[in-house]
């Protein structure tokens, strides 16, 4: 038994569901030709890297379990029109292609520029059985034709998901990705119908950024660090209690964090010792260090949570309860 089919078989064990198409398309599209890396943790039902920018960020094509629940949720059919968003260099679109045939065609939008390049000249000497073309994301604003596609699906996630590209939904179609913040999001499938929208909620998943510039970031950015603690305080204040002072001095903090100038310095590998510690987002940390102490890995430590994978060799209870981490720095 290969290592692909062997796989499959322990996602359906887990109780996901894996349409016959699914099957073909994944034991005929060799996963090796997308990524020079290892495919050990692929294997074993866990993201695989295939890309690495020149800012040190890498991107990763989805554990199996995700990229079989993306599918099988698509709904997809012969000569469908798809929208990927994201290109998981190169993999998903191939998977997609085998699916929909050659009567079929997607679009594949990628935002970051190295990636998009890589994913191009993967795609340039890949034998699609329809068409297969990737475009900037202006390029798709500019066209203007409604309901062009069959299926968006967005493969990082997004805070919301822009009328612009939901106007090029077909009726009948649909939108498929994650919504919400860097550490609470839900897979979410938007129905077209009669012009209105339906919203299936299809379980909470943490995936990555759909902009890959996102991982790239000045990691004292105030912004970034504001909004990522009040995501995390919403999901603490679902389990826990916190004592109103201590609750009124974080929103103080996030409100000071906001507040700090737009053209404060970047900090990157060449800073010194000293630079970090003069830093205006450090000096304000600091200057609050005696209360926020015991709350900072609950505001800034949730990313670190393992996420259970259906088809790990290693799990000896198989099931289906599990989320997908892809992407998370």
């Amino acid at each position: 038994m290969s290592s692909m089919t062997d796989l499959l078989a322990r996602l359906e064990k887990s109780g996901i569901s894996i349409g016959n198409d699914i099957i073909r398309a994944m034991e005929t599209v060799n996963l090796s030709y997308f990524t020079k890396y290892e495919l050990e943790q692929f294997w074993d039902d866990r993201p695989v890297p295939f890309f690495e920018t020149d800012m040190g960020a890498t991107k990763t094509i989805s554990a199996p379990h995700m990229i079989v629940t993306m599918l099988y949720h698509l709904e997809l059919r012969r000569g469908q029109n798809i929208l990927l968003m994201g290109s998981k260099g190169g993999y998903l679109a191939a998977l997609i292609d085998q699916i929909i045939g050659k009567e079929g065609s997607i679009t594949i939008i990628e935002p970051h520029d190295e990636v998009r390049i890589y994913t191009k000249s993967k795609i340039r000497d890949y034998d699609a059985e329809g068409a297969i073309e990737i475009r900037l994301i202006e390029e798709l604003m500019k066209i203007d034709d409604g309901g062009k596609f069959d299926r968006i699906l967005i493969t990082g996630f997004v805070k919301d998901i822009p009328e612009e590209v939901e106007y090029h939904v077909i009726e009948g179609g649909f939108i498929l990705g994650p919504l919400g913040s860097s550490i609470h999001q839900r897979l979410i499938k938007k129905e077209k119908q009669n012009d209105e929208w339906m919203d299936t909620d299809l379980g909470g998943v943490v995936f990555g950024p759909m902009d890959l510039k996102e991982l790239e970031k000045n990691p004292l950015d105030p912004r970034n660090l504001a909004e990522h603690m009040e995501s995390a305080l919403k999901i603490i204040l679902e389990v826990i209690e916190i004592e109103e002072e201590s609750l009124e001095r974080i929103d103080n903090l996030i409100w000071a964090l906001r507040d700090l100038p737009l053209d404060i310095p970047i900090l990157d590998e060449y800073s010194s010792e000293e630079d970090f510690i003069e830093h205006p987002v450090m000096e304000l940390l600091m200057s609050e260090i005696e209360w926020l102490g015991p709350l900072w890995p609950l505001l800034t430590g949730l990313e670190t949570l393992d996420i259970s994978s259906p088809g790990s060799l290693a799990s000896e209870d198989y099931s289906n309860n599990g989320g997908h981490e892809d992407l998370i720095p």
